[in-house]
């Protein structure tokens, strides 16, 4: 922040934009951000700022989001793709997400167990029962 107050300082008492960029090494585009907030909000328009989105543009309702969890919770052996098509007969108005993201979301709050894959091993064959190949 200090850079800054140094930059808006000099700016304030008349220095070129373009000079001052120039020697602070940004660009005239930031220099001008850094200005302009400066003259909108005083002294906390030069502290950095959260990078944090506003908004999550695909998040779910948190109405969808209980009802899957309540669901989840009184039908304990349904999974991702049952749970979706109760979705789709209960709410017809909203867009339903993927069974991706309800599997996502029941895998976040400690509904899913990982199981092992079956192995399958091939049987009758010349290396499965222990004989050297030809």
């Amino acid at each position: 922040m200090g850079e800054r107050m140094q930059f808006v300082a000099r700016r304030l008492a008349g220095e070129a934009m373009t000079e001052l960029c120039r020697e602070f090494g940004i660009s005239r585009k930031t220099g001008y951000k850094i200005f302009d907030r400066y003259q909108e909000c005083g002294i906390q328009g030069l502290t950095d700022r959260s990078r944090r989105p506003h908004h999550y543009a695909h998040k779910l309702p948190f109405q969808v989001e209980n009802y899957i969890l309540n669901v989840k919770r009184e039908h304990t052996t349904w999974g991702a793709r049952k749970i979706r098509e109760r979705l789709i007969r209960r709410f017809s108005g909203i867009k339903i997400p993927a069974k991706s993201t309800l599997h996502a979301l029941l895998d976040r709050h400690g509904f899913v167990e990982c199981r092992g894959r079956a192995r399958r091993r091939a049987q009758g064959t010349a290396l499965s029962l222990g004989q050297t190949p030809k």
